[in-house]
Order: C-alpha cells, then sequence, then structure tokens
C-alpha cells in the first residue's frame, strides 16, 4: 500500500469518551512553550487536526492529544489536545487518557501502586497520579491547573430563549453552567437536539457580546462549553450535559468541566476544600473531584482541583493517506 502520511495512535475512551492519543508521526511541532506549540499548531497544521478528527477517520464527538516532548524540566511529557472543536489549552478526559496509555505502552517508567506522570499542557503544569496494578492503569487522578469563577448569576439575551441566567467559570476551558430548567428543558436524552440547540445559541450570544479572557494563558478567549446542571444537583452530587462547539455533547463527566463547577460552587462557599465531588455525565459516567488548594490567577481567588477517573486502551492505530484520496483532510457531514 502507498501513503504519503503515517501517523501512530493509542485509542482509549474515558467513561465513553474517545482520546486519540498521537503517539508518533507529527514530529516535534515548533514553540517554547507548549501554549506556543498550541497557537503554531492552530495556524500552520490544524490539517492535521482534520485529518485525526473528522470523518472519515473521525466523527462529530472526536477528540485527541498529541504527545510532545516537553518544554520544561520539571516534566515528563508535552501535550497538545485536539478535538473537533478545536486546540484546548487543557482536556481533563484527554488527561486520563493520555496518562492510561502512557503507562500500559510503558512510555513512563511504571511503578506500584502508583505512578506519577507531569505533564506540560498549554494551560500549565498537571500532575497525572496512577493506580496501577499488574501493569494496568485502573484509575487516574489529575492535579489540574487552577480554576476560578469568572461570573456569578449574570444574565445574557439569547435569541429565541429570551434572558437566560448563567455563571461563568474557567477549569481548563471557560464553562457557562446554565441550569436546564431556566431554559425549560428536561435532563433527558430523548430532548438532546433542543439542549444542543440551546447551548450552541447561549454560547454564541456570550461571545458575541461579553466573552471571557483568560488573564494569563494567551488565545483564551471565548466560551466553547455550555454545562447544563439538571434539577436536583447539589455541591455533593452534580449531573449535567455537556454541550460542546460546533455542535455535540461530551460523553465523559469533563474533567476541566467538573474543575469549572467545583470553582463556581466554591466561589459562592457550598464546596469547601478537601471535600470529595461527584460529577455525572449525561450518559451516567462519574468522576470524584476535589479542591485541595486555594491560590490566584491574576488578582483572581482561585483553587486548584483534583479529578479521578477512568480510562481504558481500545485501539492501536496507523492512520495513512493514500496520495489519492480525495478527503486528505478529512470532513465535516
Amino acid at each position: 500500500m502507498r501513503s504519503s502520511k503515517i501517523i501512530q495512535t493509542i485509542d482509549t475512551h474515558t467513561e465513553g469518551m474517545p482520546t486519540r492519543v498521537v503517539t508518533g508521526g507529527i514530529g516535534t511541532i515548533p514553540g517554547t512553550t507548549a501554549n506556543e506549540r498550541r497557537l503554531y499548531f492552530i495556524e500552520h497544521l490544524d490539517h492535521l487536526r482534520h485529518f485525526l478528527m473528522d470523518e472519515p477517520r473521525g466523527h462529530g464527538a472526536m477528540s485527541g492529544a498529541i504527545l510532545q516532548p516537553s518544554t520544561r524540566p520539571d516534566a515528563d511529557w508535552g501535550v497538545v489536545y485536539i478535538e473537533v472543536s478545536g486546540c484546548l489549552p487543557m482536556c481533563g478526559h484527554g488527561t486520563i487518557g493520555v496518562a492510561t496509555a502512557l503507562v500500559e505502552a510503558g512510555m513512563v517508567e511504571v511503578t506500584e501502586p502508583t505512578t506519577t506522570i507531569r505533564l506540560d499542557t498549554p494551560a500549565g503544569l498537571v500532575i497525572a497520579t496512577v493506580a496501577v496494578s499488574d501493569g494496568h492503569a485502573d484509575s487516574v487522578t489529575i492535579e489540574n491547573v487552577p480554576a476560578f469563577a469568572e461570573r456569578l448569576d449574570a444574565t445574557i439575551d439569547v435569541p429565541g430563549y429570551g434572558t437566560v441566567g448563567y455563571s461563568l467559570a474557567f477549569g481548563g476551558n471557560y464553562y457557562a453552567m446554565v441550569d436546564l430548567d431556566d431554559v425549560g428543558l428536561p435532563f433527558d436524552r430523548s430532548r438532546q437536539t433542543e439542549i444542543l440547540s440551546a447551548g450552541l445559541a447561549i454560547m454564541d450570544a456570550i461571545n458575541g457580546t461579553d466573552p471571557p479572557k483568560h488573564p494569563e494563558i494567551e488565545g483564551v478567549d471565548h466560551c466553547h462549553h455550555v454545562e447544563f446542571i439538571a434539577p436536583g444537583s447539589n455541591a455533593r452530587h452534580s449531573r449535567h450535559a455537556m454541550v460542546i462547539h460546533p455542535g455535540w455533547f461530551d460523553r465523559s463527566p469533563c474533567g476541566t468541566g467538573t474543575s469549572a463547577r467545583m470553582a463556581e460552587l466554591w466561589a459562592r462557599g457550598q464546596l469547601p476544600l478537601d471535600t470529595d465531588f461527584d460529577n455525572e455525565s449525561f450518559i451516567g459516567g462519574h468522576f470524584i473531584g476535589r479542591l485541595i488548594n486555594q491560590t490566584t490567577v491574576g488578582e483572581r481567588p482561585a483553587v486548584v482541583p483534583t479529578i479521578t477517573g477512568r480510562a481504558w486502551v481500545s485501539a492501536l492505530s496507523q492512520f495513512l493517506l493514500d496520495p489519492s484520496d480525495p478527503f486528505p483532510s478529512g470532513f465535516v457531514f
């Protein structure tokens, strides 16, 4: 067979959400920091994201992570996160998938009962502690970058929905949190089309009138996630439907979304440090979060979150590009 491109991956899923971990075939992305690599990738290499994430090699809810040499001396590996929506500064479920792949492929020194992996991400240093037995990654706890509440109890005029209340928090990405009751929809997957439409309308309204801007990370200046909170959720157990640009749901409980939700609850005085928080996804998966420390981001009060979840290796793959392929960068249908 002939091919002008060969990219090696370890595919995993984290509570149902895929992560295509790229282990070879792309090379080192230029940049002196992980975020510079992310920005370079966006400008010069985005065709590779489309090649791996979009159809026919991926699908409308595909996510991935490109392994890189670390740009900092205190990390073992660097990561650039990719998905159908673009290049993220941080991805929680993806990090759990990366750590699982690194352990099970023997790409880090594996120790039992725990293996610690330090990751250089565009959002900052993330530490993954992997529970290991018989060489198997049983679960992963990540210490995420600091999370903070940007807005509490804000309102936005959304065409077709009127005035909608929301809160906005950062947990590695920006998340608008909206009560499902406020848009008149139930926590029911049979209504997913309506929930998706409402989420996209809300994020468009926020980005069109009052987009967020991270005080320290260049290029993090939009909201591409709406976390619809189900009725009955509280600071111990929360259920949600996570709508993501340009139009899909997170299958996992969402690691950076869990971090943002905990930061919002902490800012309200509802979630203290060192307290378990069970975040449940739209399909019934669970992450357990905790806030372990207080800090600041710029002048904003912030917290350091951890998230514990599970991932499973699902495939070892080599993606090829035949020079005559009519869809060299994939397509969106």
